[in-house]
């Protein structure tokens, strides 16, 4: 083999691996924003859940009708849009307070969690309506039935909750609930599909601890095809995950501080930071890390892309997302209280 056959082969190997490496770093966040996409004309407000309907067309999203609480408001907050931001369906009026969680099950029906924990001020609205600290079943035309806990009760056993965060539903019906928002509960909780109470792990308000297990602040929760159980641990900074028993499996900190999560049907996992890097106690802050979305793969933990959030102005960012199955995402700003789609370039 002569000499310049060998310098003309590592030349190109030496110039594959710097293409390699740039192709690598162009990707790492592969998505381009179009925060036009919701331009209807309205301030939507806080919105905490998305999920894209079964038809594929549209994308369904719970929010707080307009401000940031639905009891003393005249607008719906369960929000059906095309895939080009186009209002076409909504309902809820007056049926909830602070809605936090929300997922979408097998059978077509929403569930909503009203968020706000005891003592809070956003909690208070609510309770002048008799509302607050629930978990609702809702149909396709925005009539709950079916709800757990208590109206308006805040309280931690096996019939009551304060300011339970999110839910998610089991494709057998089970139901868990991340019991509560920030200053409630700090447990994970199972029901069976007709609501019994089956199991807890954590405790109650107070109960805030580092130790597996225990959580601070269970924010968001999500499950896997292996029918895992994803919990965001805002509080300390890292994603717990269960299996149907009830038994922690790992923990997971490379996905920053989790508020909302996302896992599609081939396993690709959405996680929303939105409040790292802030130098504020109060928040548990997460120094070092960036705020933004951080997509990764459920069945490994390997984080493959980063979308930054680009309004880290002092205050909460990004909180919530929702995926399409296209693998579209869309995010709320809390700043700018609109929703962004986002769209993956295209190779």
């Amino acid at each position: 083999m002569s000499r310049s056959f060998v310098f003309v082969f590592l030349l190109a190997a030496s110039l594959l691996v710097l293409f390699e490496g740039l192709k690598a770093q162009a990707a790492y966040n592969p998505y381009h924003e179009n925060e036009e996409w919701d331009d209807i004309g309205e301030v939507f407000g806080p919105l905490t859940g998305g999920f894209p309907d079964p038809d594929g067309r549209h994308m369904w999203l719970l929010g707080r009708c307009g401000s940031n609480n639905c009891a003393d408001s005249d607008r719906d907050a369960i929000l059906k849009f095309d895939l080009e931001g186009n209002l076409v369906d909504s309902f809820g009026a007056g049926v909830f307070a602070f809605t936090h969680g929300f997922d979408l099950d097998d059978d077509g029906y929403f569930w909503v969690t009203e968020g706000a924990p005891a003592g809070d001020n956003r909690e208070a609205p609510g309770l002048r309506r008799g509302l607050g600290h629930q978990v609702h079943k809702v149909d396709q035309q925005g009539n709950i039935v079916m709800s757990l806990g208590e109206a308006g009760v805040h309280g931690c056993d096996g019939t009551h909750f304060n300011g339970p965060a999110d839910v998610v539903v089991a494709p057998n019906g089970d139901i868990w609930v991340a019991d509560g928002h920030r200053g409630g509960n700090n447990r994970l909780v199972k029901f069976s599909p007709d609501g019994d109470f089956l199991l807890e792990r954590g405790g109650c308000v107070g109960s805030e601890s580092k130790e597996p297990g225990m959580f601070d602040d269970p924010h968001a929760i999500a499950m896997d095809s292996q029918g895992r159980v994803f919990v965001g641990d805002r509080g300390n900074s890292r994603i717990q995950i269960f299996d149907q028993q009830g038994n922690l499996l790992a923990i997971w900190t490379q996905f920053g501080k989790p508020s909302g999560i996302v896992i599609d049907s081939n396993d690709v996992m959405y996680v929303v930071d939105g409040l790292s890097g802030l130098e504020r106690p109060e928040w548990r802050d997460n120094p070092g890390w960036e705020q933004g979305i951080r997509i990764g793969d459920a069945r490994t933990g390997w984080v493959r892309a980063f979308v930054p959030n680009r309004t880290q102005a002092g205050g909460a960012g990004i909180e919530f997302i929702g995926v399409d199955m296209e693998g579209n995402m869309y995010a709320n700003d809390l700043a700018r209280e609109n929703v962004s789609k986002y769209v993956p370039f295209k190779p």
